[in-house]
């Protein structure tokens, strides 16, 4: 599949991830940074058990960012990247902004803060319903629009301030009807300027390019009346002189309809389709403006580029991944593979860890791997084959730990018991906490089953766990749907596992996928040699779902 390498690159573990899944996308992007310079960013689904956050701070390496959902968003769309306007700007230059531009609305801002909106259809009414002479005081007209509207040049007085009373008058005969602070528009050359002046006016227009004498001017100079000189006639000074009028006068700024970057368009959708808008402002997580958006840039959002790690199932995946384009997949799981839109990427190899292949695919290229990211990718590796001991270990994972330890400088016995230690603390944890620690969802012959998993290194802490778990396993069940769940304490030095259930027909599920026979009223099974999900639990809990579902 083309990448998109304009646009971000999500490598991403399963829901509830482990270290495994954490440490091996941090890799792998890492990996694709630097081969290909693109913008390849580790995130997660899930929160973060304390053997990975232990891991992450030994190595000194940030957690990756929490994605709870890889739908397409707002800031997936072709977002117009309007610059907003001011409050100040003439009705004139909004309408010629638009022409340029060619929208039919503005955004208008303070700073990054959106104060508005005006589109060209309040424009045009602002044109057919005004017939205030007083206008120009009401809305706080700045002069320099004046000036700039009537294309005038200033011969007199401050282009600073704004109107604040008075109305627009064209001259007839003198200062007939010249009230103190008018506009006044002389038609006819200056001949009545001094007379206007006397008046009160706070403003003067004189058309046609017509220049007032020294004397006017400096007359006006010493009141503080502005001269504005223009080449437009009478007629269409009177005409133009409203388009000076402020945005902020006419702009929409209550119950505004906006979108935020990361705002879905599932939500935006039907929310546009009630509007009676053509443009919505976009804004960022601050509150702060971005641009627009319209229902035609619905069409061209783009699907999120996803690369799945340690994973291929979809009912593992991050929540939206349907939406998603799936760029590569990375794993070493039994297949189950989610469905693409395209060829993928597929690199699918029988070893105990996804870390493990990500480092060899570092060796293939020829890329030296930073100290921090081999201890991650180690760590990863120590952590999925229990040190070595998981029957998923192959030859591979070891030689590539050893290397990585090298390259890390950290001794793997000694770092496997902190590491593992830390992530056995049981005590403060609820129920509900250990069965999602590790916890990873399967559906097997229609039915949904849930396997959790947690390592501890002494016995004391598997009895903990246990007995926390097994008070929330029918809440569990309920609020993760889920027809069976099983939640294994793996202890890690005697490899072995306990094991406790919940839901119909579990416990028969066990005995036919083990062979072993379990008590009447016995709530616990001990599986010794037992210690690897993958390879030994889940094989047999698929068996015993197909024994039991044939006998019934």
């Amino acid at each position: 599949m083309q990448i998109d390498q304009s646009r971000p690159v999500y490598v991403i573990g399963h829901k509830n991830p482990d270290t495994d899944a954490v440490c091996s996308a941090i890799g792998y992007a890492d990996l694709k940074r630097r081969l290909t310079g693109g913008d390849y960013r580790a995130v997660r689904c899930g929160h973060l058990n304390d053997e990975t956050k232990f891991v992450l701070s030994r190595f000194g390496v940030k957690a990756p960012e929490y994605v709870k959902d890889i739908r397409i968003q707002v800031m997936d769309m072709d977002i117009r990247r309007l610059p907003g306007a001011s409050p100040l700007l003439s009705l004139k230059n909004a309408w010629k902004t638009m022409h340029d531009a060619m929208v039919v609305t503005l955004c208008i801002t303070e700073g990054a803060e959106l104060k508005g909106l005006i589109t060209l259809g309040d424009i045009v009414e602002s044109y057919m319903d005004t017939d205030d002479s007083g206008i120009l005081a009401a809305s706080g007209t700045p002069y320099s629009n004046i000036i700039e509207t009537l294309e005038g040049s200033l011969v007199a007085g401050s282009a600073e301030g704004v109107v604040k009373k008075g109305k627009v008058v064209v001259s007839q005969k003198g200062a007939a009807g010249v009230s103190a602070g008018d506009i006044v528009i002389l038609p006819d050359g200056t001949e009545d300027a001094a007379e206007c002046l006397e008046a009160g006016a706070d403003c003067l227009i004189t058309c046609s390019g017509t220049r007032p004498s020294d004397a006017v001017r400096n007359t006006a100079s010493e009141k503080g009346v502005r001269i504005i000189v223009t080449k437009y006639d009478a007629f269409s000074v009177s005409r133009l002189i409203d388009q000076a009028i402020p945005v902020k006068y006419f702009m929409k700024s209550q119950d505004l309809v906006t979108f935020k970057l990361s705002d879905y368009i599932d939500d935006v959708r039907p929310v546009m389709a009630q509007a009676h808008h053509r443009y919505f402002p976009v804004l960022d997580e601050k509150g702060e403006y971005v641009g627009m958006i319209s229902r035609r840039n619905l069409l061209g959002a783009k699907r999120k580029q996803v690369i799945l790690m340690d994973h291929n199932e979809k009912n593992q995946a991050v929540t939206g991944i349907e939406s998603a384009s799936i760029l590569e997949i990375i794993d070493h799981h039994r297949l189950s593979a989610v469905e693409t839109i395209a060829p993928v990427f597929f690199r699918n190899q029988p070893l105990g860890s996804a870390s493990t292949i990500v480092y060899l695919m570092y060796k293939e290229a020829h890329v030296e791997v930073k100290p921090e990211i081999a201890g991650l990718l180690c760590a990863a590796i120590l952590s999925d084959t229990l040190l070595y001991r998981s029957p998923t270990c192959t030859e591979t994972d070891i030689q590539c730990g050893n290397e990585l330890a090298h390259i890390a400088g950290i001794m793997q016995d000694e770092f496997a018991r902190e590491m593992f230690k830390a992530g056995s603390d049981f005590e403060g944890k609820t129920g509900i906490e250990l069965l999602k620690r590790d916890f990873k969802r399967f559906t097997i012959e229609g039915y949904s089953v849930g396997i959790s998993q947690v390592n501890a290194m002494m016995k004391e802490e598997t009895d903990t766990a246990e007995k926390k778990a097994a008070a929330s396993m029918e809440e569990f069940i309920k609020s993760e749907k889920l027809d069976m769940a099983f939640f294994m304490v793996t202890l890690i030095p005697s490899e072995s596992s306990g094991v406790i259930w919940a839901g119909e027909g579990a416990k028969e599920v066990l005995k036919a996928g083990f062979q072993t026979d379990i008590p009447e009223g016995e709530e616990r099974a001990f599986l010794r040699g037992v210690v690897s999900r993958k390879q030994q639990f889940l094989p047999a809990v698929v068996e015993g779902i197909s024994v039991v579902s044939s006998e019934s």
